[in-house]
């Protein structure tokens, strides 16, 4: 069985674009051959900056002969009814079998597609992949219609096998598929032919190009690690940019440079970025300093120098880098030293966080009045929290975020420790923003915390509140991120909160802070309670002669027109019910929390089964409950009562429906018959007595042990005692008996929300 070679030689196509292309050269050229009939026992896919690779081992030779038969109308149908068969099938009159069938004698067309050979599959799949090829960005050249990321040079297409090589026969816009390719750019650029996957790996070799992009990665990494070992010194690791550089060479050659004594007083994270960013340069640490004092750039040849020229050009190139990212650092530090931080932020006035939630600095108001509110929830000092969000977002307004916009909160940081804020603000410049993603670390101190819940909470209320809601999976404004951030918050910290609370809090902030921008949101606290606020939205940017003392607060809310301007009409927007808003966002954040807890093991149905319980905004409770639950249903304890609180549920259910009565008035031990019977009634009050202190206690575990004794008593019970009796009266107390059954485990969790 023959091996399959693809090289599609280009210019140098983007680092950032290779690994999917590699695995779209692979499924798209596999998916074709085994459509067409093919077969083949492996495939692999490789990239340098120039050459996209598919190597296809054990490809069958050709494709089967297939024979299909077609059962058509009877023999003696109208001609038109053949005629339209013999159409279908490409087939003429005498080409038609008849057969005997049941019914008579029917027609039977024998369609055979002959096999084809591999050359011509391939050809015409791999021509059909080159012109549909996803990239995310594709040019054309000279006169053709070919496009491709960049201009396409050449095309090598081989079929080997053990009598030797065969050129897939191929012509696409004036390129023809041949055996040959070129090496290294500078340092082999001659063509050479190949006949094999393994020879022509090796003669790449041979000609600097090191095809496989996982074996360049290891290379940087092993000599960049190498050098700077040897000096003492330890490479920043950095896997994307180890990735992209990877992408950027085909004989990667490893060169250890320095920098400028006038730039190691730069805070490590700007020369980490700015050499990142701008010269794809690895950061090299000091451990005994802590300072990164080195760089790592990968050549992409090699010279008679040992790359000293090569350093040379780079670091003068790095100088003119660092020497602005000095004058933004010097330049914030002297703006910080005259205004402070909140002079800093001043400029956030004049910057809209969005059309319809205000500027930056509206938003920094509401998250402080926000912070200020939760900081004694975490053990906070209000005052400390209030004075962090004030100046959290400052460096938005820096010179050196403005470069640099990856550097936001750590710049922060910096310049409040300049300012001479206590530490704790300092720290939470940064970490307000975090968990940035599910792997990033949560903050644990306690005003950072308060301010980053604030942060998000104030984000998804104000997101929800105007109707921007992730759909599918469209998220713009990183919602769903938002949410599981404040999940990771609470509860890595263990924080006790009502989300609710939280929610509504936020909802009076963003009213006040928009009726300040002359955006009234006219509101309605029913008895002064956050918990159901009702509000509309005017856009007053045309009114005249509105009554200037009317503020936010609590007001009179109609359906109707709640103000009639008569000089200007006023033009009223509905938005949601502040209750409605708080529900729907719980909901939300119920859902990514069941996401979240099933990562960790614990079932949809255990989550739902605490979620219907009173206090489902206190995630920490919530968790506490559904992790007590999760372990409980897996003991044998756990499973056995649950089998018997749905028996008892079930029974009771259909005699409360069958009867129309609820039975819940609580049975009487006088009237059990059975020492089962009365062996219950003893287990119930004995758990009853037990869960409830438990509970108080948030004790779940505890309270769910005191339910399992209740197993082996409801198994008797089940066993030995009818529940319904032809004595009305025992019947009523045995059925009031599985009420008290149903109580006292509903008390724990909703088991009937459990599966199985």
């Amino acid at each position: 069985m023959p091996d399959l070679l693809i090289e599609l030689f280009s210019e140098e196509i983007p680092a950032r674009m290779q690994a999917r292309a590699r695995e779209d050269l692979k499924k798209l050229v596999t998916d074709g051959l085994v459509e067409a009939g093919l077969t083949y026992a492996s495939a692999g896919a490789f990239s340098t900056p120039r050459r996209l690779v598919l190597s296809v081992e054990g490809l069958s030779a050709e494709s089967p002969t297939l024979r299909e038969e077609r059962k058509g109308p009877k023999a003696d149908a109208p001609a038109a009814a053949i005629e339209g068969f013999l159409r279908s099938t490409g087939l003429t009159r005498d080409q038609l079998e008849t057969r005997a069938d049941k019914k008579g004698a029917v027609l039977f067309a024998v369609v055979e597609k002959p096999g084809r050979p591999a050359p011509e599959i391939v050809a015409e799949v791999l021509e059909r992949v080159i012109r549909t090829f996803p990239w995310p960005k594709s040019m054309r050249w000279g006169t053709g219609s070919l496009r491709w990321v960049r201009p396409l040079q050449s095309i090598l297409c081989l079929l080997s096998d053990e009598g030797g090589a065969e050129v897939v026969p191929m012509t696409l816009d004036g390129l023809t598929a041949g055996n040959s390719t070129e090496g290294h750019r500078f340092m082999a650029p001659a063509r050479f032919a190949v006949s094999g996957f393994e020879g022509y790996r090796a003669k790449l070799a041979r000609a600097f190009v090191m095809l496989d992009a996982s074996e360049r990665e290891q290379a940087i990494w092993h000599e960049a690690t190498t050098q700077a070992f040897a000096q003492g010194l330890e490479v920043v690791p950095d896997a994307a940019l180890l990735s992209e550089v990877a992408g950027l060479v085909e004989w990667p050659v490893v060169l250890m440079g320095a920098i400028g004594e006038d730039f190691l007083g730069l805070p490590p994270e700007v020369l980490q970025t700015s050499m990142r960013e701008h010269q794809k340069f690895f950061s090299v640490t000091n451990p005994a300093t802590g300072r990164i004092e080195k760089f790592v750039t990968v050549a992409n040849r090699e010279t008679a120098d040992h790359g000293a020229t090569i350093l040379k050009g780079n670091g003068k190139v790095l100088s003119a880098r660092l020497s602005d990212a000095r004058f933004f650092w010097e330049n914030d530090l002297r703006t910080v030293k005259t205004a402070g931080l909140e002079g800093m932020a001043e400029g956030l006035r004049h910057v809209t966080f969005h059309n319809r939630l205000g500027s930056q600095a509206d938003r920094i108001a509401r998250i402080e009045a926000l912070a200020r509110k939760i900081a004694p929830l975490v053990g906070a000092s209000p005052d400390l929290a209030a004075e962090a969000a004030r100046v959290a977002k400052a460096d938005l307004q820096s010179a050196m975020v403005g470069e640099f916009p990856e550097l936001q909160g750590t710049m922060g940081s910096y310049y409040a420790r300049a300012a001479g804020l206590p530490e704790a603000v300092a720290q939470a410049c940064k970490a307000h923003y975090q968990p940035l993603g599910p792997s990033d670390a949560v903050p644990t101190d306690p005003v950072s915390v308060a301010v980053a819940l604030a942060d998000k909470i104030d984000t998804l209320t104000g997101f929800w509140a105007i109707d921007e809601k992730p759909t599918g999976s469209k998220d713009p404004f990183a919602l769903r991120r938002a949410a599981l951030g404040v999940i990771r918050l609470v509860l890595a910290n263990e924080v006790r909160m009502d989300l609710q609370v939280g929610f509504n809090s936020s909802i009076v902030n963003l009213v006040g802070s928009l009726n300040k921008a002359n955006r009234l949101w006219l509101l309605t606290a029913e008895n002064g309670d956050e918990d159901d606020l009702v509000f509309e939205l005017l856009n007053l940017t045309s009114v005249r002669n509105w009554p200037a003392n009317l503020h936010v607060g609590p007001v009179g809310y109609t359906n109707d027109v709640v103000y009639d301007a008569k000089d200007d009409a006023a033009s009223f927007v509905r938005i949601k019910e502040g209750g409605e808003i708080s529900a729907d966002l719980l909901a939300f954040f119920h859902d990514r929390l069941k996401v979240h807890l099933r990562e960790q093991g614990i079932r949809h149905d255990v989550i739902d089964a605490c979620l219907a319980m009173p206090g489902n905004d206190d995630l920490t409770l919530l968790v506490k409950r559904a992790e007590a639950l999760s372990g409980f249903l897996k003991t044998d304890d756990g499973t056995n009562l649950l089998q018997g609180f749905k028996r008892a549920n079930n029974i009771l259910t259909q005699a409360e429906a069958k009867d129309g009565v609820e039975y819940s008035f609580g049975a009487d031990p006088k009237f059990a018959e059975t020492d089962a019977e009365r062996a219950l009634f003893s287990a119930l009050e004995t758990a009853e007595a037990a869960i409830g202190p438990a509970l108080q206690a948030e004790d779940f575990a505890a309270a769910m042990s005191a339910m399992s004794a209740l197993r082996a008593p409801i198994d008797a019970f089940f066993e030995t005692v009818q529940v319904n009796a032809d004595n009305a009266v025992l019947r009523r107390n045995r059925l009031n008996m599985l009420h008290s059954i149903r109580a006292t485990c509903a008390r724990v969790a909703d088991l009937t929300r459990i599966e199985g």
